[in-house]
């Protein structure tokens, strides 16, 4: 699949790197290595489409002003047979690039032959990639940490799929534990004072208070009315657990495919312990001599490792901690499953979490730098300009159903990943479903539409997309068309940035551009009414636009609609 700025910088860095080599055979320069050189495009691309510092970083390798540089390897920079038309010396030494009209008309031609592969490259080599996110306790509702970690996942899995990465998106479902244990005493509590009345049975201060606690109560006591009431308190908890706990796990699964997240494999904590796995863990690290005994309780040497403080593996009762559950569980992911990679989506409140279990894998024999961890900032509601008061703690939190029962799907994807993940986001749910060009996800959709109601108008008067040639395609030559082509060209870049720095928002944020662009365009070029070959041209221009929104708004799995 094609890149153009990519394959554009690959081509200039060698022609330039030629350069230099040409000149230090001439005697022109002498011998030294090539200190690294950027090759970017500037932010004003009249004076260039591509410029190059390489010989303002030379001068202390070259023992030289970096003008005399730039005016020597110009000497022998050759741009016979590249993308290049021509450069200019500018500045002190930086050096501006031109490209020919045939590499914007192989843009567009790129773009309606590769048409929904667009974008796809094979950077990644398939390399086998885990992202594991959300992973909601499933002892209540999501909220919206989960719906932004969801959005900031999922597409993050889109995007390294379309680099060519072998991509995994897993959940990892807390069925054991504490949270579990506190889930029993919280459904027990409920179910009791269904039978017994509320004042007659106290509800335990740190229990869960939503509401979905109290429907799962009654839920269960409609199945078996008070058969309960009178049993022993672990054999009516472990009842309404085994009640409860897989409606709780099913309707995070519908949820998330409400929200068009589908994952590839949902991972049970409880196997972990059930297989012995994370005995097997504690035991391997007590091998490697990172483990000791103090009050009875087993204790990780966490601070070998770069922690603050040594971790407790196994409590003085004998059972085991989250953190030992979550050493094992990350020695399956590499060790037992293979993954060269696991990206982690958490929130920020885990941060002290972060250094002491990539020291962790180390300690067990594995490469902790493997281990990346996404930390995401909190999320704001906002209405009529004020923030949304929530309180998770008393159930009153608006979950990821409230939110996509009031605001689009489409809208709610786009607005969580409409900024890097390490910043705090404010959600307006007012603009979230306003239709207007202030919404950036309407304005987006709106140009796709726009698109295709240009095409569908033509198409009607028997005016349909031909394949142009280059000759035609080089009448695209205004600054709106050349502006709008550079942009398209950078998709393919953006995808593999998006994957490589863990960042889906660069796409969401391209897609504005790419609007803003195309309207642009469009209200400076008329299609209609130009000769044949513009008109042609300006279609062929239109068609790539509205694949290459297409493609990226079906990577972020948001709806391009044909008509608004």
């Amino acid at each position: 699949m094609s890149n153009p700025i990519g394959e554009a910088s690959k081509q200039l860095e060698a022609l330039i790197q030629n350069a230099f080599a040409a000149a230090i055979a001439a005697g022109q320069l002498p011998e030294a290595p090539v200190p690294a050189f950027v090759v970017e495009i500037p932010a004003d691309t009249s004076h260039g489409d591509f410029a190059t510092n390489a010989a303002m970083v030379s001068a202390r390798a070259f023992h030289s002003a970096p003008r005399k540089i730039v005016e020597t390897i110009c000497g022998h920079l050759t741009l016979e047979n590249s993308f290049f038309d021509r450069f200019e010396i500018a500045g002190p030494g930086f050096i501006n690039f031109f490209l020919k009209d045939s590499w914007f008309s192989g843009v567009v031609k790129a773009i309606r032959s590769e048409g929904e592969n667009y974008g796809h490259s094979d950077y990644g080599k398939n390399e086998k990639v885990m992202i594991e996110f959300v992973s909601a306790n499933p002892t209540g509702p999501m909220h919206m940490g989960n719906a932004r970690g969801g959005a900031l996942g999922d597409c993050l899995a889109a995007a390294m799929d379309c680099a060519g990465y072998n991509v995994t998106k897993e959940f990892y479902v807390n069925d054991a534990g504490n949270q579990i244990a506190k889930f029993g005493k919280s459904l027990e509590a409920r179910y009791l004072q269904i039978h017994l009345g509320e004042d007659a049975v106290e509800f335990p201060e740190d229990g869960y208070h939503g509401d979905d606690i109290k429907e799962r109560a009654q839920q269960f006591t409609e199945l078996h009315g008070d058969a309960y009431v009178n049993a022993s308190s672990e054999e009516r908890q472990k009842a309404l657990v085994d009640f409860a706990l897989p409606m709780n796990i099913e309707k995070l699964r519908t949820d998330l495919e409400k929200y068009r997240i589908v994952y590839d494999v949902w991972f049970r904590e409880s196997t972990l312990h059930e297989s012995g796995a994370v005995k097997a863990a504690i035991d391997l690290l007590t091998q490697k001599g990172m483990t000791y005994e103090k009050d009875g309780a087993t204790w990780y040497k966490a601070t070998q490792f770069g922690a603050e403080k040594d971790e407790v593996l196994v409590r003085g009762n004998g059972f085991p901690t989250y953190f030992a559950a979550d050493i094992a569980y990350h020695y399956n992911k590499f060790a037992v499953r293979g993954f060269d990679r696991v990206i982690n989506v958490w929130g920020a409140d885990h941060h002290g979490h972060v250094a002491r279990l990539k020291g962790a894998m180390d300690a067990i024999g594995l490469d902790g730098s493997k281990l990346d961890i996404i930390l995401m900032q909190l999320v704001r509601l906002m209405r009529d300009g004020q923030p949304v008061k929530m309180s998770k703690r008393s159930g009153k939190s608006i979950t990821l159903t409230n939110l996509i029962e009031e605001v689009p799907v489409d809208a709610a994807r786009f607005f969580f990943n409409v900024r890097e993940p390490n910043t705090t986001l404010d959600f307006d749910l007012d603009l979230a479903v306003e239709q207007s060009s202030s919404n950036p996800v309407y304005y987006v959709q709106y140009a796709h539409a726009r698109i295709c109601s240009i095409l569908k108008n033509l198409a009607a008067e028997g005016i349909t997309p031909a394949q142009c040639s280059d000759a035609q395609l080089a009448l695209l030559n205004s600054s709106e068309e050349r502006e709008l082509i550079r942009l398209l060209a950078r998709y393919p870049g953006e995808i593999i940035d998006a994957a490589k720095f863990y960042d889906p928002a660069r796409i969401t944020r391209y897609t504005q551009d790419l609007a803003t662009l195309f309207h642009k365009f469009y209200n400076a070029c008329r299609v209609k009414g130009e000769s044949e070959d513009l008109m042609q041209a300006r279609l062929s221009l239109c068609v790539a636009a509205r694949t290459t929104l297409h493609n990226a708004l079906t990577l972020l799995k948001i709806t391009a609609p044909e008509s608004m």
